[in-house]
């Protein structure tokens, strides 16, 4: 295979790059002069050539995976080749000719790439590539398993680069046997294992060999510990911290379930992000551990939250759109529709003020459903009564189908249970709810269907038939 040519960036655009010296070692001794050929790489370089005089349009499926697969090999194998000229080119000193400060800044303004990824080559060509004793006797690799495996293309540069640094984790009672061991474990798991799998299994190592180091890093981690809840201009609350693993690991088991992807209505597939996906398990979230009671009471109330309406507000009801809220413990206002769905099913501290702003009472705290009436809720109507929804048990809310607000009873007969997500879609879309013999049934708005269809609660679909009546 003919050697790679990469041309000269023009004069003060890349650090200058001196003409090959004499000295270069011959093949054999770990050469990098080009004449070393990678194992196995001619017929794969053959293939990859003949294939790129045909658009990838005209492929076969077979034919791209093949493809995909080739090219590959040759980017691992260039990559290796790579990692071995610039640990070369760190020993003759090019950069320091160059007037260079350091290796990696040489390779990131010759190459034109990232500072991380000319770190990156730097380190593991270091680690890679052969070494020289002062008298010119070569040495064998740092790390000779990693520079296996890399130039036999069975692994990456990113999988390298996660070695390196296992290594270099681990403290200096590991003798160097077992060092050795330690790199052969973890290049053959490169094999098959993804960088970042790859990583977690490097830190296990570490874990077992290091116990002591192990425990201060977690010690650490709790010391480093940190989270902070701010309000935006907007009104949205800004999250910024970090936790230890076993919390992180925690809140991880509580948000996954939550955060699975659920198709629409329509069998649409989940249409939000992943980001908006935890976010809304977040909400969720809390809305399961404040439904709970088994939060700590401060100054002998559960944690709730207050909303304060003026009283003419109140006095013209909670139907106008004009009227909202306030969330007292951000300052923020609310729309009237989401003080109605608030209150559907919380903890309720009335507040009104007067029209200068002014408490006139505070009513009593009462809750619209409590555990007795949820449970029948849960029984009759499951997590969620709303058409074809799939939303994971305990995170469901009491629904009044006449809004209290409008003299609407807590009772079975005017309340239906739904998920925080249909409970929104309920005040915000327009649905209409009522029951029909004892069984919640949906009305969509027009907009939604023209004909306005009645369509059973999701509990009906899975009641057993009624043989007696046929």
């Amino acid at each position: 295979m003919e050697p790679l040519v990469v041309p000269q960036p023009p004069v003060g655009d890349a650090p200058r790059v001196p003409e090959p010296r004499e000295e270069t070692r011959r093949a054999g001794d770990g050469s990098i002069d080009g004449s070393a050929p990678v194992p196995e790489l001619g017929p794969v370089m053959e293939n990859l050539f003949d294939r790129l005089a045909r658009p990838a349009a005209s492929r076969s499926d077979d034919e791209l995976v093949a493809g995909i697969r080739d090219s590959e090999s040759v980017v691992r194998a260039a990559m290796s080749w790579q990692a071995e000229l610039i640990a070369e080119s760190e020993r003759r000193g090019l950069h320091s000719e160059a007037g260079v400060r350091s290796m990696p800044v040489w390779v990131r303004e010759l190459l034109n790439i990232a500072r991380g990824d000319a770190r990156s080559r730097v380190v593991v060509g270091r680690a890679v590539a052969e070494r020289a004793e002062p008298g010119g006797e070569p040495l064998p690799p740092a790390l000779p398993a990693t520079a296996r495996v890399l130039r036999e293309r069975e692994t990456s540069l990113a999988h390298a680069q996660v070695i390196v640094n296992g290594m270099e984790k681990l403290p200096p009672l590991v003798g160097p046997v077992q060092r050795a061991e330690v790199e052969e474990t973890l290049a053959e798991q490169a094999k098959v294992l993804s960088p970042r799998e790859l990583e977690i299994a490097a830190e296990r190592v570490r874990y077992l060999l290091d116990q002591d180091g192990a425990l201060r890093d977690e010690r650490r981690q709790v010391e480093r510990r940190e989270l902070h809840l701010t309000t935006d201009r907007d009104g949205m609350t800004l999250l910024k911290g970090r936790l230890d693993r076993e919390t992180g690991a925690k809140l991880h088991a509580a948000l996954e379930p939550l955060a699975a992807p659920r198709p629409q209505d329509s069998g649409r597939r989940d249409q939000r992000t992943a980001g908006k996906r935890y976010a809304d398990a977040l909400a969720g979230l809390v809305e399961i551990v404040l439904a709970s009671d088994e939060l700590p009471r401060s100054g002998g109330q559960r944690p709730h939250l207050t909303i304060t309406i003026a009283h003419d507000q109140l006095r013209e009801s909670l139907d106008d759109e004009r009227f909202g809220g306030t969330i007292e413990t951000t300052g923020q206002p609310i729309t009237a529709e989401t003080a109605r769905r608030i209150a559907c099913d919380a903890e309720l501290l009335p507040v009104l003020l007067d029209g200068e702003s002014r408490p006139l009472d505070v009513g009593r705290a009462r809750r619209t459903a409590p555990p007795h009436l949820r449970a029948a809720l849960l029984a009759r109507d499951g997590t969620c009564a709303f058409p074809s929804c799939d939303h994971p048990p305990g995170t469901s809310e009491a629904h009044h189908l006449r809004h209290w607000a409008d003299g609407g009873a807590t009772a079975l007969d005017n309340l239906v249970m739904l998920c925080a997500h249909h409970h929104a879609v309920a005040h915000a879309h327009g649905w209409t709810i009522e029951l029909d013999a004892g069984r919640p049934v949906f009305t969509p708005p027009a907009w939604i269907d023209a004909d306005r269809t009645p369509r059973p609660g999701n509990r009906a679909h899975h009641e057993p038939p009624d043989l007696a009546a046929r």
